[in-house]
């Protein structure tokens, strides 16, 4: 397997700069992950890798040599798209074995490489099926041996599982992360699912509108989102934003936040802000409007907590909402104004109209600039 370096890439159609100084230095044996929504570039970035696309500017590198300019058959990569893009009239054999062929690669190979993928992805049964006679998963695991029956530098995932119902993604999901275990294959995969990205990555490049808002590990990109963008993307459900006023604590050292009610415009409640967490830029922005970010499992119903802990910041809330997943149950509630959501265990019994005792980790929370919408804290 080889590195990719992309450098500086720029992508224009027309008018329109789809990708904006793009650049990004993958590892050898690494999973990356586009993720972004529908039209951040992510697909775009894909083809200009793959040489699907002409870069307009800027260079790409796979191992040590400049791809930039070279045809996708030049380039040693193999891409797994969304539509399987099977030949319906050969069987699952022909279909694995057809780009083997057309690369004159004498017969014993080709079947001995057939052979090799379809133990690893489990589809020996299915050699000699034709694609009509698969199912969704099965079909996929077709598209992705004939990839892998190549072994090229790097592998291109293109949103593989976005036509697969709910269970089967997350089986395959699986697979896909078994089979990079095993091989060590450098790849890069596009999604718009942030599941699959913080479930199958090494790192996550965050786009929005041709950028990289953020490159880092699925822990980092979470826990540690450079913006209120990353911080919403990124979970489901999502980070919940309230307003707030940044005050000096009163009667105690340290700053306190002051939660706006905005359909009152008025101060709904006061939080305090964790000593430890204090930092030279917030003792700039006393008085001025932040926003705060608490993601659902910030939240813990108080009983959960042991009394004699104090554990978190008390509140009250009445639930509007109450979605038991199983697993847990998700509480939608107004806070000070805001709606919220928490993420309860999964032996709540709280119901809609209930009024909830919570406790707010805000140890966890972090604070953003109003304008900017960029992380302060």
């Amino acid at each position: 397997m080889s590195a990719l370096n992309i450098r500086h890439v720029n992508k224009t159609f027309g008018s329109t700069q789809v990708l904006k100084d793009i650049s990004l230095a993958i590892d050898s044996g690494e999973f990356l992950i586009l993720v972004g929504p529908s039209g951040c570039g992510k697909s775009t970035l894909m083809n200009t890798i793959a040489g699907l696309e002409p870069v307009t500017s800027g260079e790409i590198r796979i191992g040590d040599e400049d791809v930039t300019w070279h045809t996708p058959s030049e380039r040693d990569i193999a891409m797994v798209f969304q539509s399987y893009a099977l030949y319906p009239s050969m069987n699952v054999r022909q279909n694995i074995s057809f780009g083997l062929e057309m690369r004159k690669m004498p017969k014993a190979q080709r079947e001995e490489a057939v052979s090799r993928v379809a133990e690893l992805l489990q589809i020996t049964p299915l050699l000699d099926r034709k694609p009509s006679q698969l199912s969704g998963g099965q079909r996929q695991r077709v598209a992705m041996g004939r990839a892998l029956a190549r072994e090229p530098q790097i592998y291109l995932f293109d949103e593989p599982l976005s036509n697969l119902d709910a269970k089967l993604r997350v089986e395959m999901r699986t697979e896909i992360k078994k089979l990079h275990q095993r091989l060590g294959t450098t790849i890069v995969y596009v999604t718009h699912d942030q599941i699959e990205a913080m479930t199958l990555a090494d790192r996550i490049a965050v786009m929005r509108d041709g950028e990289i808002l953020q490159l880092g590990t699925p822990h980092e990109v979470y826990n540690d989102p450079v913006d209120m963008f990353v911080a919403g993307f990124m979970g489901s459900p999502s980070m919940n934003f309230l307003p707030v006023t940044l005050v000096s604590h009163a009667g105690a050292s340290g700053y306190a936040l002051q939660v706006h009610d905005e359909e009152q415009g008025e101060v709904a409640l006061t939080l305090p802000w964790p000593v430890e967490r204090d930092t030279q830029e917030l003792s700039a922005r006393v008085g001025e409007r932040l926003i705060l970010g608490l993601r659902p499992e910030h939240f813990l119903e108080d009983d959960a907590i042991q009394e004699t802990s104090g554990e978190g910041t008390r509140l009250e809330v009445t639930a509007t909402v109450v979605e038991p997943t199983g697993a847990d149950t998700l509480l939608q509630a107004w806070l000070g104004g805001n709606e919220i959501t928490a993420r309860l265990g999964p032996k709540s019994r709280v119901v809609a109209g209930d009024r909830v005792a919570l406790r707010a980790d805000l140890s966890r929370a972090v604070l953003f600039d109003e304008k900017t919408q960029r992380r302060l804290a």
